[in-house]
């Protein structure tokens, strides 16, 4: 006869760390936490509604943990690699210098403001790709001018870019 399992039964599977945590590995680099293949603890609700299903860690077993002991070389040459070519795109982010026109009054004050999303148009159209939390803005842009934009690529490489808003052709 077939037992239905319960939340509890579900709960007691997982690793319990010494805090009384689960204990997971995880997959991949998560902010603030810790990074790809270490062993962390964490309370069970961060683990069962996020870490877990959206695949950054999975149950340490004794079997994960003999795999990635097995290929933390392997690991750490990829993220080597990795680092090398985020390094390279902040060298080109640092090079680059973009410009956004928008709508502005004649005291350079915008109509509207200029915020991460098109910050990162406009480095798509130079041929760069970053995604809008990537930028760091310490509050829209809103009036006209030069901007020094944090672009943050990874936990440990940051670049500046130059940003300039300039009125529209037709405020021109």
């Amino acid at each position: 006869m077939a037992q239905k399992m319960t939340q509890a039964d579900v709960f007691q599977k997982l690793p319990k760390g010494k805090n009384g945590g689960i204990q997971l590995l995880l997959i991949q680099n998560v902010d603030h936490l810790g990074k790809q293949g270490e062993i962390v603890e964490v309370k069970p609700g961060y683990a069962n509604n996020f870490l877990l299903p959206q695949g950054l860690a999975t149950i340490a077993t004794d079997h994960h943990r003999r795999m990635v002991e097995k290929h933390k070389a392997r690991l750490a040459e990829i993220e080597r690699q990795r680092l090398s070519s985020l390094r390279g795109l902040a060298d080109q982010i640092a090079r680059q210098s973009i410009t956004i026109e928008a709508n502005a009054n004649d005291e350079g004050h915008l109509y509207g403001s200029v915020g991460a999303l098109e910050i990162v148009n406009g480095l798509k159209q130079a041929g760069i790709s970053i995604t809008a939390d990537q930028v760091r803005l310490e509050g829209p842009l809103k009036e006209l001018g030069l901007y020094t934009v944090k672009v943050r690529l990874h936990v440990e490489i940051e670049s500046d870019l130059k940003v300039w808003v300039v009125p529209t052709a037709s405020n021109a």
